[in-house]
């Protein structure tokens, strides 16, 4: 008898220890303290797979530890202070003090901890992982460019439009939604082509906020054929400017705005600057720009990142990879183990076949090495034929070398902790603080095209899970359209006399030939010219700006 209530105390062991941790666990002390030795272990472990995967870590901004500070947003005026929330570094302009009070994604709660807010977790899930892919189908129009090449332009269309529309009503009017003219949404992804999750959800959300959306491919991406044996350059927008006219011509009516992912600001910031105050767009945003592009294609980048991007660019090549061979070294290519010696190989004579016969100069009316008719090559100018060398190249395609000559609103939002993009300390905070038009949200977490939202709840108010930026930006349009009607109805009832509320977004065309012709930009680090009356004053006292365009072109 004694051996049998032995057995069953023993046989009762498990479960009257899984019954005490359970008693435990209900207090909070046991509670708190059995998470944080989890989170620690899991720490340790993804500090071990990091190490592996050769992933750079910071344990000072990338903790598993729920320390963080107050969220918060800042015009920053010289401060280096960090703050848990985004910060707006920009000049201090009507607009910038609008945005502030109306935009209120820039005061929201704090950006996800670890583990969801790891950067190179956030980064990889962006790129890899999403919801709603399903739920947005795609349109494609091919659009016939001038030197004989194709670009693909895919319209969203969401299966439950209307009922997604009618679920957003209630809350906040996104801008244009529920008219008859909607505005549309140009979105711009990578430079190396190809749909994420991340930009599928922009889409999706943006779709459901009543925005006619369209996803601009470059030509051989996503599946969109090659017909010419030229790619695109990092920084051209000639192709950008073409699918630009295109949709304006097919919304005539509606407020066009652009948004960018990653290194698709490339073209994106050199089509603003090349374009000046004749762009059709009303205003821009970048998630994750590159904005200084020698410097990211010099930076070294995390193997995982750099063969990711490497792969994907091998893999256009390598597509039509007879056809190149004619004009450039492909296996020379397809052998590269870095981003910028791809990149040279591609454009620049110095890294090209040295047995080729010399290329005409650009003068000459004989073909282009590319194939292109006399005309079309005088069209292109300089980019009918490769750089001479690297630097030649950035002469050319630097995103901001044309940046004082931007005239719509540009947010770029970006990261501390972005492991795809050159240290936060290079970034051209002087381009922020001196350029009306340039503005910055700056956060401490969220990787590249991350920005997830933290879970669970905050006083009264629960937390929904999403994604930052793609709040923040169609936010940030809706904003600035309304700011600009308010400049547009103070200048009409001011009889169109300038100061800080004056006319906007009234377009007055002049003939081309009658514009001065401008003269390029190379740098972006040189002091900023004084900008004639047509395009903006400034009150060095008050902050004042004239949010008035002159159209050009």
């Amino acid at each position: 008898m004694a051996s049998f209530v032995q057995d069953c105390v023993f046989c009762l062991i498990p479960s009257l220890l899984l019954l005490l941790l359970c008693l435990a666990l209900r207090r909070p002390m046991v509670h708190r303290w059995t998470r944080q030795a989890v989170k620690a272990a899991a720490w340790t472990l993804w500090v071990f797979i990091c190490l592996i995967l050769e992933l750079p870590l910071d344990v000072n901004t990338r903790s598993w530890t729920d320390e963080a500070g107050s969220p918060g947003t800042d015009v920053l005026s010289g401060s280096g202070r960090a703050s848990d929330g985004p910060r707006l570094i920009c000049k201090q302009t009507a607009l910038a003090k609008y945005l502030l009070r109306h935009c209120g994604c820039l005061a929201w709660p704090r950006l996800a901890l670890w583990p969801r807010g790891d950067p190179h977790i956030q980064t990889l899930s962006s790129m890899l992982c999403g919801q709603h892919g399903d739920s947005l189908q795609f349109t494609r129009d091919h659009l016939l460019l001038r030197d004989g090449g194709i670009i693909a332009l895919d319209w969203g269309v969401e299966r439950r439009r209307w009922e997604g529309r009618k679920e957003h009503q209630s809350g906040g009017k996104a801008l244009g939604c529920f008219t008859t003219t909607p505005p549309v949404l140009l979105v711009i992804p990578q430079f190396w082509g190809g749909m994420t999750p991340h930009l599928k959800l922009l889409c999706h959300e943006a779709v459901l906020q009543g925005f006619y959306v369209v996803v601009f491919h470059a030509r051989g991406t996503a599946g969109c054929p090659l017909t010419t044996a030229r790619l695109t350059e990092f920084g051209d927008p000639a192709d950008l400017e073409q699918a630009v006219v295109y949709v304006h011509s097919r919304h005539p009516s509606s407020a066009l705005v652009a948004v960018s992912e990653g290194s698709g600001s490339g073209i994106l910031l050199s089509y603003l600057g090349e374009s000046g105050s004749s762009s059709y767009l009303k205003a821009a945003a970048a998630i994750s720009p590159v904005l200084l592009g020698q410097l990211w294609f010099e930076t070294a980048m995390p193997p995982v990142y750099r063969w990711g991007a490497l792969f994907h660019r091998k893999m256009q090549l390598s597509r039509y990879e007879s056809s190149f061979r004619g004009v450039l070294d492909v296996d020379r290519a397809l052998s590269c183990s870095s981003l910028r010696a791809f990149e040279e190989t591609l454009f620049c004579t110095s890294a090209q076949l040295q047995q080729r016969a010399p290329r005409p100069p650009p003068s000459s009316g004989s073909h282009s090495p590319q194939g292109l008719a006399p005309s079309v090559a005088w069209a292109l100018g300089e980019r009918a034929y490769p750089a001479k060398d690297w630097d030649g190249y950035w002469e050319r395609n630097e995103p901001l070398r044309d940046a004082d000559e931007v005239a719509v609103p540009v947010l770029c939002v970006c990261s501390r902790d972005d492991p795809v993009l050159p240290p936060a300390s290079t970034l051209p905070l002087f381009l922020f603080q001196s350029n009306p038009y340039f503005l910055l949200a700056l956060t401490d977490r969220g990787g590249h095209c991350g920005f997830a939202l933290e879970r669970g709840r905050t006083g009264d108010e629960e937390l929904e899970e999403g994604n930052w930026s793609h709040i923040a930006i169609l936010e940030y349009f809706r904003v600035v359209a309304d700011f600009l009607k308010g400049e547009e109805r103070d200048g009409s009832s001011c009889g169109g006399t300038s100061g800080e509320h004056s006319q906007a977004g009234q377009r007055s065309r002049s003939s081309h030939a009658a514009a001065p012709p401008r003269r390029r930009r190379a740098t972006v680090t040189r002091r900023p010219r004084l900008q004639t009356p047509e395009q903006s004053a400034v009150d060095a006292e008050g902050g004042n700006f004239t949010w008035k365009r002159s159209y050009t072109r």
